[in-house]
């Protein structure tokens, strides 16, 4: 079984490519659909704690159009972290490899 390990470590792997995907759409549609939550529900003050963002997203608002922003932003943070978690885990399974 000289090639198990192989086979384990490449069923072990995760493809960093499309995590980064997935959690730039969920990250992204995160941050819209939170922000238009807040902008069909109404009322006053409308965003006090989502506004937050304003100090992390240049150029984000709790409005329609910074909804898009923070559309961008989300997905682009999620891809960040997503490309980044698969990296990480496929180099300590190709370390524990050997």
């Amino acid at each position: 079984m000289a090639g198990g390990g192989e086979l384990e470590r490449a069923i072990a792997r995760i493809h960093a490519g499309a995590l980064a995907l997935v959690l730039a759409l969920v990250g992204g549609a995160g941050v819209f659909v939170m922000t238009a939550w807040l902008l069909v529900k109404g009322g006053q003050d409308v965003g006090a704690h989502l506004r937050l963002l304003e100090e992390y997203f240049y150029g984000y608002s709790v409005t329609w159009t910074g909804s898009l922003v923070g559309l961008l932003w989300g997905a682009a943070i999620g891809a960040v972290i997503g490309w980044t978690i698969g990296y990480v885990y496929n180099r300590v399974v190709d370390l524990r490899g050997g």
